[in-house]
């Protein structure tokens, strides 16, 4: 058996779009991964929380395009590996836009779903669209989804829609590609369209080590003997740098002391992992876990998210207040019916996105700049783009973005 192409992911792809147009079981029929894993995402055929896969895409020798092109971890055919890639499955659903802006934030394309037994674009598509553009997301193939359950007609004018719906968007360029995730129909084209039109950028191996924090857990089973407890686990990217076994690093903001006061935790690293398999170093790319010396307790269901961790006292800032250059959209995406974007007041709540952290911001000041005093800190550099969401309509709508001055 050939072994499939060790060590970590060389790129991350998230999937967006709207609910029910099965970003997941495309995943799966890449990867054979179904990530949604938690009881609530299963009861309710939802993904609720970022969900991970990985996979290979081999090249076929002695084959044609796009015939050639396969993914799998393992192969016995005779065929080069091209590229490990980690997929991030985003929800769609609307009120859980926030998991899906922190999800853009970690990755280097998007696999964005359309599903064609639908008019195109639906609330969410729209939405995602949008935070695709505030983060800076280029590199986008669409899957045209559930080409199975509509005739030819009904597919060639979904297929016009869609184009239509990206004219003069960061999407404008992307491919469009039919495909029907139930069935494993035209993956091989797609999985073309990922190598042509979603390049391994240029990574900074050199700079100190920055990572976001997505995910935390406690991975000890209820009962587990208190001298075998295995340390806290965080899972993210890095943006930049390298980061080893056996490190020492902070992470900040960190967590509420007894008197109230945020206070930044330092910890050792104690082993990487890149899906099943554990790493010495870990360098830009795909999505890892690290298993560190902290208590269980501080990592448990998610309560370092948003966190971000690196060497002792290399990190970006924590701020309590932000001053931010706003950019409204001119229209309120994700609502069957668009409103007008009204003026921002102040004392007005608003929802920041800023890497993968999340905090309540209020309005105090409007002029040159708004100045938001933060609920909850966040660690972030200046000059950095952060997502902006307004409560309309009793739910927080994406309403532009914010860059930190």
């Amino acid at each position: 058996m050939k072994k499939r192409k060790g060590g970590q992911a060389d790129i991350s792809i998230a999937t967006a779009g709207h609910i029910d147009h099965g970003k997941t079981t495309l995943v799966q029929a890449i990867t054979g991964v179904w990530t949604s894993k938690y009881t609530e995402e299963l009861r309710r055929g939802i993904t609720i929380k970022l969900g991970y896969a990985l996979t290979t895409i081999w090249k076929r020798k002695n084959v044609d395009p796009p015939s050639c092109y396969f993914s799998a971890l393992e192969t016995e055919e005779d065929a080069d590996p091209l590229r490990k890639i980690s997929f991030v499955d985003v929800p769609g659903h609307e009120m859980l836009m926030t998991v899906m802006i922190s999800g853009a934030e970690l990755v280097d394309g998007c696999l964005f779903v359309i599903a064609a037994n639908e008019p195109c674009p639906r609330p969410q598509t729209k939405e995602h669209l949008k935070v695709l553009e505030i983060c800076g997301i280029r590199n986008i193939v669409i899957a045209q989804n559930k080409i199975d359950t509509v005739d030819r007609e009904r597919a060639k004018e979904n297929y016009e829609e869609i184009k239509n719906f990206i004219q003069g968007t960061i999407a404008e360029d992307a491919p469009i590609i039919p495909v029907s995730a139930q069935f494993s129909v035209n993956i091989d084209v797609l999985l073309e369209a990922i190598e042509r039109f979603i390049p391994t950028p240029e990574r900074d191996l050199e700079s100190d080590p920055l990572f976001l924090i997505a995910r935390s857990f406690d991975v000890n089973l209820t009962g587990k003997d208190p001298e075998k407890l295995i340390g806290g686990v965080i899972g993210g990217v890095l943006k930049r740098g390298k980061l080893k076994v056996g490190d020492e690093i902070e992470i900040r903001p960190g967590f509420i002391d007894e008197k109230g006061n945020w206070e930044p935790i330092f910890t050792k690293i104690e082993s990487i992992s890149a899906g099943d398999e554990l790493i010495d170093e870990a360098a830009p790319g795909g999505s890892i876990g690290i298993a560190t010396q902290l208590d269980p307790y501080l990592t448990k269901e998610d309560r370092l998210v948003g966190n971000v961790a690196g060497k002792p006292d290399r990190l970006p800032p924590v701020f309590n207040h932000l001053e931010l250059d706003i950019t409204l959209l001119e229209r309120v995406v994700g609502t069957e019916k668009e409103l007008e974007m009204a003026p921002l007041q102040k004392k007005e709540k608003l929802l920041i996105n800023a890497w993968t952290a999340k905090s309540i911001g209020v309005i105090e000041r409007i002029g040159d700049g708004v100045e938001v005093s933060l609920k909850y800190p966040i660690c972030i550099e200046e000059g950095e783009r952060v997502a902006i969401s307004r409560r309309i309509a009793g739910k927080w709508r994406l309403a532009g973005y914010g860059i930190i001055g």
